[in-house]
């Protein structure tokens, strides 16, 4: 028996009890209003009857049609029978109609959930609804909303968005724009199988449910998938409707299939309060989400591996320039690049990935076309080849690319106790292998493996009196150690200020005028570090084997901040090699900071330009003094010794003449006792870009519009006035051993001028230019005389590689 029916006898006999009773006439209406129907309208309740009972299961609007249509045909019939009472009843007004069909759609809605169970595969639960129905002789049990219970089921062919040629998806559903659910994550599956179910309260069925399907990235944005949705108004109530939704991706191309059941089932205010009871933030999930197989927050690393994404050549699709990226996946965790529109892009980007599971350890990389999202191409890289605590530096060809298509990468594998060997003085015997290395750095040994410049090694022992950076007071520090572009770094010693590494760590020098760079930061979760102190410190300047405190600066190094660290360096290096790689360009650093436009540093380069002119006036008005014969004597004695030296002059004369500007500003720094390496002119500078950054808004703003001429202008600048400051620093002996090997290279240009013709020297050196990319087509063209400046430090450089000695005992 349908359970409507049941409610309508119920209420009948209700009515013919109020009746029989001596109910007055108006509230007859009133109950013929509220119910649909009176007394004396019996075939009426069984057409009523009839359609109702034909619409449960159906949704409101299917309900709404059919009571119309109901209505519609009964009303010429209806009228010859109520023509007596025409005036009490409402029926014959198009107002009531329309009540009529809105009555029905709340009482359809009013159904208790138990009551819309439809006989379609269990009789036992049907005969309990038949008992609950016949039960319901207490009153009508109003309907407040509906539940609507979603089970995801399983994707098929879902798009690729990994390096490894997979996905990691999982998917979020939207009600009304916001977030509802979101499912686990299934790795590596192109075709995952979620099996999920959630329950939560809908007031709306016209509103879609909306899927989106999410690629998981670790430390960088999820990849968009997917999206599809869901009409709710096409559920049938009470029963389970199956959904195979296509996914379209950001340009409307379709990107695989989601399968979902969803089950609509109205509910009362109390049942609505128990789902209150048991969900959380309006969702109640009914199954639970399966494991993602990802290394637990608190679990070690085995292997740290740091990775430079320098640059790109060759990368195209169909002879075009692609906006391309690149995507790296290393176990569970991945980095996306940047977007870079170039045939030969530059990323210039730094990154960690860790090696939870030793063995998985095979580095991939996509490089991804992002208007297309098509694979240009790929590598892998197997990392267990890849030596311990060395930068690995190397151009990988791309798999399934054009043939010219390479990455240029920097890798840098360290064990999970951090780079390094511990040190241990019964085991580590350092000074057997520090004599190998004098022997075969030797000045009898220079003209073998002439780019072998030199070692470093460092001992890392500890630091002290760290700035607090987490609760409590305490940090978690390690430290970086970066010699150009090799780079290395500690394990992290949690809780403490002091923490205790005693690391040796050794570098392969290439350059003796680089500088060693120790960074001390604190590790935060989710990838993040804080800066602690920083030192660096010229390989020229180290004192082989001996222990020192080095006081920390920012990260600028211009200041002094909190904190010392305790190291230990020797640096074996072979001179002759060293001085012959002076004279070739200067590694360059891939990771260095952008020069932005200060109006400070303007102003300062603009002054230091503007001294250097105003000398070079002053210069001129001598002259223009000795040729006006103010003096006579002077103006004399000056074109005697011109007639005299045009006379006389040699072209040999020239590094004479240089020798001894280096001869007077030698004695003049011996007899003045000034320390050379002292900076001047850069304390002036930092006082003013101090002065800019607390000015708010100055002349920067008022350039705006012209900030990239202005910086174009102070790069020029300031090349101008480094190169005068090294000039000047050269002839000052501010790099002794710079300006001991300009000596020597000036005495041979003067006996090389003195004993050969002039024409000869242009000969050879002419020949020499033009022969080069016969001899070696991947010559790069330079000028030495530039090359041997870019290393001659200048003020500014002076100052941040200045290091006060710390005095703390040394107690080991």
């Amino acid at each position: 028996m349908p359970c409507l029916q049941l409610i309508r006898r119920q209420k009948k006999k209700k009515k013919k009890k109020k009746i029989s009773e001596g109910e007055n006439e108006e509230n007859n209406e009133e109950e013929v209003m509220k119910g649909g129907r009176n007394e004396g309208e019996g075939e009426e309740n069984e057409e009523e009857e009839q359609v109702e009972s034909s619409s449960i299961g159906c949704s409101p609007l299917t309900r709404r049609r059919r009571k119309s249509a109901a209505v519609g045909t009964s009303t010429t019939e209806k009228s010859h029978q109520t023509h007596h009472h025409s005036h009490h009843s409402p029926r014959k007004s198009p107002g009531f109609r329309f009540r009529r069909i809105f009555d029905t759609f709340t009482f359809t809605r009013s159904l208790k959930p138990q009551y819309s169970v439809e006989h379609h595969n269990d009789e036992e639960e049907s005969d309990e609804t038949t008992q609950k129905c016949a039960g319901a002789e207490g009153g009508e049990l109003d309907v407040v909303t509906l539940l609507l219970d979603v089970r995801l089921k399983n994707g098929e062919d879902l798009p690729v968005k990994d390096a490894s040629g997979s996905s990691d998806p999982y998917v979020k559903f939207r009600y009304k724009e916001n977030i509802v659910y979101k499912s686990g994550t299934i790795f590596k599956n192109l075709n995952p199988s979620w099996d999920e179910e959630f329950q939560m309260i809908v007031d709306d069925v016209t509103c879609p449910i909306r899927l989106e399907v999410f690629d998981f990235d670790r430390f960088c944005t999820d990849d968009f998938m997917g999206a599809a949705e869901v009409d709710l108004s096409q559920v049938k109530w009470c029963t389970s409707t199956e959904f195979r939704v296509d996914l379209l991706d950001e340009v409307n191309q379709p990107a695989g299939k989601v399968s979902v059941s969803i089950t609509i089932t109205p509910m009362t205010q109390s049942e609505v309060q128990q789902f209150h009871q048991k969900a959380t933030k309006g969702v109640l999930c009914t199954s639970e989400k399966k494991k993602e197989q990802r290394a637990p927050a608190g679990q070690d690393w085995a292997k740290l591996v740091n990775i430079v994404l320098v640059e790109g050549k060759g990368i195209r699709i169909d002879e075009r320039c692609p906006d391309a990226f690149c995507k790296f996946k290393l176990g569970q965790e991945k980095y996306k690049s940047k977007v870079c529109s170039n045939a030969d892009p530059k990323w210039i980007e730094q990154f960690d990935l860790h090696v939870f599971d030793m063995a998985d350890q095979m580095l991939q990389m996509a490089c991804i076309d992002r208007n297309t999202n098509g694979i240009i191409g790929r590598v892998e890289i197997d990392l267990s080849s890849v030596p311990l605590d060395e930068t690995l530096q190397h151009w990988y060809h791309l798999d399934n690319a054009p043939d010219d298509a390479q990455v240029l990468l920097l890798i840098t594998v360290s064990g999970s106790d951090g780079a390094g060997e511990t040190i241990e003085t019964d085991d580590f015997n350092y000074n057997d292998i520090r004599n190998m290395r004098i022997q075969r750095y030797d000045i009898t040994n220079s003209l073998n493996e002439i780019s072998d410049i030199g070692t470093l090694t460092v001992k890392l022992f500890c630091a002290e009196d760290l700035v607090a950076k987490d609760f409590g007071g305490k940090s978690d520090p390690f430290a970086v150690l970066e010699l150009v572009n090799t780079r290395v770094q500690t394990n992290t010693v949690y809780k403490t200020l002091s923490p205790s590494w005693n690391k040796i760590y050794t570098f392969a020098v290439k350059d003796i005028h680089t500088c060693l760079q120790v960074t001390i930061f604190d590790e935060d979760p989710n990838n993040r570090f804080e800066f602690l102190g920083r030192v660096q410190i010229p390989l020229k300047s180290i004192r082989n084997c001996e222990k020192r405190w080095y006081g920390l600066k920012d990260e600028k190094l211009k200041k002094r901040v909190k904190g010392e660290v305790l190291l230990e360096m020797d640096v074996i290096w072979n001179p002759v090699r060293a001085a012959i790689r002076t004279f070739k360009p200067k590694e360059r650093k891939y990771l260095s900071q952008e020069q932005k436009f200060k109006a400070a540093l303007f102003k300062t380069y603009f002054g230091e330009i503007r001294d250097t002119v105003k000398t070079l006036a002053g210069y001129k008005n001598n002259v223009e003094y000795l040729l006006s014969w103010h003096s006579r004597p002077k103006s004399f004695m000056a074109y005697v010794i011109f007639m005299l030296f045009v006379y006389f002059f040699e072209i040999y004369f020239i590094p004479i003449m240089v020798l001894g500007l280096f001869g007077y500003n030698f004695v003049k720094n011996k007899t003045s006792g000034d320390e050379p390496n002292s900076p001047k002119s850069s304390i002036k500078g930092q006082k003013s870009e101090e002065e800019d950054e607390n000015s708010g808004n100055g002349i920067r703003d008022t350039l705006n519009s012209m900030q990239e001429n202005l910086l174009s202008l102070q790069h020029s600048l300031h090349f101008a006035t480094q190169l005068l400051q090294k000039i000047k620093n050269t002839f000052n002996f501010t790099d002794i051993w710079l300006s001991t090997l300009a000596v020597i290279v000036l005495s041979l240009a003067f006996i090389l001028l003195y004993f050969v013709p002039l024409r000869w020297i242009i000969l050879i050196w002419g020949t020499n230019k033009f022969s080069k990319k016969l001899r070696n087509p991947n010559f790069v063209d330079n000028n030495e005389l530039l090359d041997f400046l870019s290393r001659v430090p200048s003020n500014t450089e002076l100052q941040e590689q200045s290091n006060a000695r710390v005095n703390r005992p040394i107690n080991l």
